[in-house]
């Protein structure tokens, strides 16, 4: 394993994981993929979250610019699926403090806590463990900058839009691992339903 990991090191961990599945999958959404991935799986293994998170603060550390601020850097991310990726980039950026973000339902809007907040003109960097629709990121993002925060980066560990991804603007992105699944729209879309293969329903 390079320090770095490659992309194609990160997809084979996740694979051996169980986090990466191929089959027929219909997300809450609708949309049909022939690949689905839930990251947390990896991050059971302490030595698979170690290389993940070590390996995305490598990438960040690589930015001059992010580089600069780190001691005046804090990381966002949103419960739970950012938890454990946020606190291992914390880490080992040695950053100042992590914020999370919750929501009461799975509908609801999300909050932070009571003190429990960026401040005013602080530098942050929203970590998440996949980035996909982008929606919950657009979100997080939207509520660091109504605290007047600053928000300098979006870290993923692994990108795999789909054909809806949200524009996130011209913060810039870092990752790990890019990953294109085959999305199709709908049932009446989805050649894998037209073949017959059985599908399963995932939550996200």
């Amino acid at each position: 394993m390079h320090l770095l990991p490659t992309n194609e090191e990160v997809i084979s961990m996740l694979r051996e994981t169980g986090a990466l599945r191929d089959g027929h999958f219909e997300y809450a959404n609708g949309m049909h993929a022939d690949e689905y991935l839930q990251v947390a799986l990896a991050f059971r293994y302490y030595q698979f979250a170690k290389i993940l998170s070590v390996g995305l603060s490598r990438r960040l550390r690589s930015d001059p610019e992010i580089r600069a601020m780190l001691k005046e850097l804090s990381i966002v991310c949103p419960t739970i699926s950012g938890l454990p990726i946020a606190f291992g980039v914390c880490e080992a950026l040695r950053v100042r403090q992590v914020y999370w973000a919750e929501k009461d339902t799975e509908n609801s809007p999300m909050h932070f806590r009571q003190f429990v907040e960026p401040e005013q003109g602080e530098k942050v960097l929203l970590v998440d463990d996949i980035l996909r629709s982008g929606k919950r990121l657009r979100e997080l993002k939207t509520l660091v900058e109504r605290s007047r925060a600053e928000v300098v980066g979006l870290a993923v560990a692994v990108y795999q839009p789909n054909p809806t991804v949200e524009d996130l603007g011209a913060t810039p992105l870092f990752y790990l691992a890019k990953m294109d699944a085959m999305y199709y729209k709908d049932s009446a879309s989805c050649e894998l339903c037209r073949k017959g293969v059985p599908v399963q329903k995932v939550w996200t």
